[in-house]
């Protein structure tokens, strides 16, 4: 009986490539015990494709209904005076068969010429009024002014604060900062009497100064760029310090290139702050410039191209909808090639903004 006990024994003992051979063959024999039948498949297909119609057709309207204002604006802008004012009576369309810049050639203070023949009587003695012509440049130059020159101010700001709270060590750091994000819970609105009395104060009523340098720092944007900062590896900065660097060199050879993306993204959200801004403008901007008057005795309006429409919004050009239009058109337009040129830069700034590792 031993015997054959043992010949037995000897018969199931498999070698290393047996057994893996064996485990093989039975996962093939489970996965194709465990695969879907044809019908199945064709019923999950089926569901995928049902699923991908609704949600691309839901995607496309919702699409149409975010471009449908901004396709208005721009019909209604190439419509002479005369033929908007027929389509409201009898039904506004959203193509025209005569298109015309004669609306954009009134907000920039050009010539009508021969397209005089397209525009009200009244609207012509408007526009032959020297007082009451409209022209959108001086505001364009004054706002590409503001939006430069603030831009660069406040990221220098930004830049040497978030480095000095993400890299230096000194007493206080972390309560610092803590008091200047708590400052992120106060209402902007709720310092707009401090910052007047201020500006007063310096004589700094219609002049650059007060459009630049009062909001030229950002505890958002100094948050914002020090998550980033945080994400460089601290030996990259006692590597260069055993170089020889200093913490400007650092910051400016090894920092600044790595974050460059949020630094766009600064800079982009910047601009459009400011080519935005209203309410600051209007309250300490709204007459002529102090500082050329002054100096050269050149009469300049220190308005902004946001004071400038909401001027022609309630001046004599209140009842003609397509110069109005077209004015926010021309407005509108930079900020929109500025985001079509940079939104790349705008969604890798904020996917690594925040994000350790």
């Amino acid at each position: 009986m031993k015997e054959k006990d043992k010949v037995v024994n000897e018969e199931l003992v498999l070698t290393e490539e047996e057994e893996k051979a064996l485990k093989t063959v039975e996962g093939k024999n489970d996965d194709a015990r465990f695969q879907p039948s044809y019908e199945l498949k064709k019923e999950y297909k089926g569901r995928t494709i049902f699923f991908k119609v609704i949600t691309y057709t839901f995607l496309t309207l919702f699409a149409l209904f975010m471009l449908l204002p901004f396709w208005f604006m721009i019909s209604v802008s190439l419509k002479s005076p005369v033929e908007y004012s027929r389509e409201v009576t009898s039904g506004l369309k959203l193509f025209t068969s005569s298109p015309t810049f004669v609306n954009f050639k009134i907000i920039l203070g050009g010539k009508i010429g021969d397209a005089a023949s397209t525009l009200p009587g009244d609207l012509i003695t408007l526009i032959s009024n020297e007082g009451k012509r409209v022209s959108f440049l001086p505001y364009f130059l004054n706002t590409t002014i503001v939006a430069v020159v603030s831009t660069a101010f406040t990221v220098a700001t930004t830049v040497l604060a978030s480095f000095a709270f993400a890299r230096l060590e000194f007493k206080g750091k972390n309560a610092l900062f803590a008091l200047l994000l708590a400052t992120m819970m106060v209402p902007g609105e709720m310092m707009l009497i401090t910052n007047y009395q201020t500006t007063i104060g310096l004589g700094w009523q219609n002049t650059f100064a007060a459009l630049i340098f009062v909001h030229g720092v950002s505890v958002f944007y100094i948050f914002y760029l020090r998550q980033t900062f945080q994400q460089i590896p601290n030996e990259l900065f006692l590597a260069a310090k055993v170089d020889g660097y200093g913490e400007f060199s650092y910051l400016w050879r090894v920092m600044i290139p790595i974050a460059m993306p949020t630094i766009v993204t600064i800079i982009i959200l910047n601009v459009m702050g400011s080519w935005n801004a209203f309410i600051w403008p209007t309250l300490i901007a709204s007459g002529d410039n102090k500082f050329l008057m002054e100096t050269w005795g050149i009469k300049h309006s220190m308005r902004l191209v946001s004071n400038g429409l909401m001027s022609l919004f309630s001046s004599d050009y209140s009842n003609y909808d397509t110069v109005k239009i077209a004015g926010s058109m021309v407005i509108s337009a930079p900020l929109l090639l500025v985001f079509i040129a940079f939104r790349k830069y705008i969604m890798s700034g904020v996917s690594r903004s925040g994000i350790k590792g």
